[in-house]
C-alpha cells in the first residue's frame, strides 16, 4: 500500500471549511428537503425514549446527578465507572481532549469529521495530517502515522469514507506516551460492533468516545461520553465546567444502556447495513456516468465521487434532496458527496433524482 500523505501544522484556512456540518445543508434552505445530508437516524427518538426524557422534567429543579447514568454506561462496557465520562455529545469530548493533554505533536487522521482538528487548534495546537487516499479506498497504514506523534485521532468507521478499520490496525498505532483517540461515533450502526475498541483495557493510550446522537436522534439533547483510563478521565474531568450534562441527557443515557435498548439498536444496525446494501447496489448504476462509491462501506452513510460534484449535489437541492458536500473534509475536493443511508422508499426516490442531477450536470 502506498503511504497515504503526511502534512505537518496543516493550516485550517486551507480551502477546508472545518466548521461546516450537515445540518448547514438543510437548515435555511428555504424549501423542503428530504435530508440525507444528516448522519442521524430518521424516525428518532423512539416514542419510549421521548417519555423517558419527558418524565425527567419534573426534575429540573435540581442539580443534575450523573451518577446513574454514568453507572449505566460502565456497565454496558464492563467497565469501573473511573473510565467513563458523560459528555455534551462527542463535540465537547474532543475540545476537552484538545484543552486537558499536555500534547506536543497531535495528528488527525484524514478524510475524518473535521471537530478534532478545529478543537486541537482553537486550544492553540499545530496539527498534523495523515490524508488516506481514494486509490487505497482510504484504508489505513499504521507506518504513516509519525513515530513522535502524542496524540493520533481516527474515525471508526470513519466519517465521511465509512470505511471499518480492523481494531489490530488500531492497535497498532498505541505505543507508550502516546494518546491514541478512537471516535465511534457510528460503531452502534455496525452489525455486532464488530472491531470495536470500547471497553477495551490492554491498548495503552487509549481513548474511545461514543455519542448517543446518532442512532437514537438525540443531536438536540447532546450526549455522548468518553472510555479512558481513569487518569485520563480525571484529567478530562477537571476541564469540564460543573454539571455539564443535563438532567434530560442523562436521563436518556440511562435508558439508552437498557438491554431492550441495546436490542433495539442492534435490529437498527442490521436494518441499515440492508438498507446500505439497496443504497449502494442503486449507486453503482451510476459507474458509466463517471461516479464511483467507497466501498465496502460500514456505516449509515456512503461516501461518493462524481464529476461535476458540485453541480449534481445543486441540482438535488432542486429536486428536492439535502446530501453533505464534500470539500469540506481535508483530503478530498467538491466533487466528492456523502449520502446517508435511509429506507428503501426514500432511495429509490433519491436514486431517480440524482439520474435527472447527473444527466442535468452533464449537458
Amino acid at each position: 500500500m502506498p503511504t497515504p500523505t503526511h502534512t505537518e501544522g496543516a493550516p485550517g484556512g486551507d480551502g477546508h471549511d472545518l466548521r461546516h456540518h450537515g445540518d448547514a445543508e438543510v437548515r435555511d434552505a428555504g424549501a423542503e428537503l428530504t435530508d440525507l445530508a444528516v448522519n442521524v437516524r430518521a424516525d428518532t427518538p423512539p416514542p419510549w425514549l421521548r417519555e423517558r426524557i419527558a418524565a425527567s422534567l419534573t426534575g429540573l429543579a435540581a442539580y443534575p446527578d450523573g451518577r446513574e447514568a454514568r453507572a449505566a454506561v460502565a456497565a454496558r462496557h464492563g467497565l469501573p465507572v473511573e473510565r467513563v465520562l458523560l459528555t455534551a455529545g462527542a463535540a465537547e469530548a474532543f475540545v476537552l481532549l484538545a484543552r486537558a493533554l499536555k500534547v506536543r505533536r497531535p495528528v488527525v487522521v484524514h478524510p475524518q469529521f473535521t471537530e478534532p482538528e478545529a478543537a486541537l487548534r482553537d486550544a492553540g495546537h499545530s496539527v498534523g495530517r495523515v490524508l488516506l487516499r481514494e486509490a487505497d479506498g482510504f484504508r489505513l497504514d499504521p507506518e504513516a502515522v509519525p513515530e513522535d506523534a502524542d496524540l493520533v485521532v481516527v474515525g471508526n468507521p470513519t466519517n465521511p469514507t465509512s470505511v471499518l478499520h480492523p481494531a489490530g490496525v488500531l492497535g497498532e498505532l498505541a505505543r507508550p506516551g502516546r494518546t491514541l483517540v478512537v471516535d465511534e461515533a457510528f460503531m452502534d450502526a455496525v452489525p455486532d460492533e464488530r472491531e470495536a475498541l470500547a471497553g477495551r483495557t490492554d491498548v495503552p493510550g487509549l481513548v474511545v468516545l461514543r455519542s448517543l446522537t446518532k442512532t437514537w436522534g438525540l443531536a438536540g439533547l447532546r450526549i455522548g461520553y468518553v472510555l479512558a483510563s481513569p487518569g485520563t478521565i480525571g484529567e478530562l474531568e477537571r476541564a469540564q465546567p460543573l454539571w455539564p450534562v443535563s438532567t434530560p441527557a442523562l436521563a436518556a443515557a440511562s435508558a439508552c444502556m437498557t438491554p431492550g435498548a441495546l436490542a433495539e439498536a442492534a435490529h437498527a444496525a442490521h436494518r441499515v447495513a440492508a438498507d446500505r446494501a439497496h443504497l449502494v447496489a442503486g449507486l453503482r448504476e451510476f459507474e458509466s456516468d463517471g461516479l464511483r462509491v467507497v466501498e465496502p462501506a460500514e456505516g449509515p452513510f456512503v461516501l461518493v465521487r462524481v464529476e461535476r460534484g458540485a453541480a449534481v449535489r445543486r441540482l438535488l437541492r432542486g429536486l428536492g434532496f439535502a446530501v453533505r458536500r464534500g470539500d469540506t473534509f481535508p483530503g478530498l475536493d467538491e466533487e466528492w458527496i456523502r449520502i446517508a443511508v435511509r429506507d428503501r422508499v426514500t432511495v429509490n426516490r433519491f436514486l431517480q433524482a440524482l439520474d435527472r442531477a447527473v444527466t442535468g450536470a452533464g449537458g
